[in-house]
């Protein structure tokens, strides 16, 4: 089972990050749908099998559920998914390496937002409301509780609760693409998003199904969940924007130039920008390096 160095993990972030930025509005939609869906039925997974689990057996129910629930994102990154939380480390990185513009990555963005949402309001109505699986019994219980979980807290709290999440779902990502196998990045994405889940980090796209669910079932109002989704939009992007993109770019992509390395004007010498200079294996995607990035460019 191989696996690529952390350096070599960040160059190819980097180009997966640029082609993220650069997709088209129609493969960020439905590739955002599947990945809010995905990870909304990875909660309803967890729901469904822990709602019924005996009260003495404490937080070891949620350590079943947060065990089951990285099946959502694993469908993302081995199946294919766009997904706002893996987007918020990739996306900026690409930017601060200066390979895409600001603008591209604020439409990449929203655009990925407005899809994620999409994805986990069509599996919290269609099937939490319509089918009822969210709405009957125990499960209805545990949805309501766990809602009003996420709801707690102010701004600040639910701030710093989205940047734990996003510090280790981030994370998962990077480890996902420091494996060529399924078995690897299955492993690299399981064990970090168990641990957020375990703890009751706040994720974004899954209070996208979470928070709704319960209000579909006449719980809570849309209001109260626009008060959690900005602070924990703003958290997780900067777990991933800050404490994994940043961290890594500064330590194994950003190069500063000193005063005696820095070529003189038309040596023709190339543009380093920003002290990344994309080398020979990484410029084309037909090199080794790039090749890495062909089964998890959508990742």
């Amino acid at each position: 089972m191989a696996y690529y160095k952390p350096q070599q993990i960040a160059m190819n972030t980097i180009e997966t990050g640029v082609t993220k930025a650069r997709s088209s509005w129609t493969q960020m939609l439905v590739l955002g749908f599947l990945a809010g869906a995905f990870i909304a039925i990875g909660f309803l997974l967890d729901i469904r099998v822990i709602a019924n689990t005996p009260e003495s057996w404490g937080s070891f129910a949620n350590f079943i559920g947060a065990s089951l629930f990285p099946v959502g994102l694993i469908l993302v990154l081995v199946a294919g998914g766009e997904l706002l939380t893996g987007n918020m480390m990739a996306v900026p990185l690409a930017r601060m390496a200066k390979r895409i513009s600001s603008m591209e990555m604020v439409r990449n963005l929203f655009a990925i937002t407005i899809a994620n949402l999409m994805g986990a309001l069509f599996v919290a109505y269609f099937f939490g409301h319509i089918v009822g699986m969210t709405e009957t019994g125990p499960y209805l219980t545990k949805t309501v509780e766990m809602a009003g979980h996420k709801l707690e807290g102010d701004f600040l709290q639910m701030f710093l609760s989205g940047i734990g999440c996003n510090w280790l779902v981030a994370l998962a990502v990077w480890l996902s693409y420091s494996a060529d196998s399924i078995s690897g990045k299955i492993l690299g994405i399981w064990f970090p998003t168990m641990a957020f889940v375990a703890i009751g980090f706040q994720h974004v796209v899954a209070n996208m199904f979470l928070i709704p669910a319960a209000i579909f079932a006449g719980y809570y109002s849309w209001g109260q969940y626009l008060m959690n989704f900005v602070p924990v939009w703003l958290g997780n992007l900067t777990g991933g924007a800050l404490f994994v993109a940043c961290a890594y770019f500064v330590a194994y992509v950003h190069k500063p130039q000193s005063s005696s390395s820095v070529p003189a004007a038309g040596t023709g010498s190339g543009s380093a920008v920003g002290g990344y200079q994309p080398s020979s294996s990484t410029a084309s995607a037909g090199t080794p390096a790039a090749m890495a990035l062909q089964h998890s460019d959508r990742v």
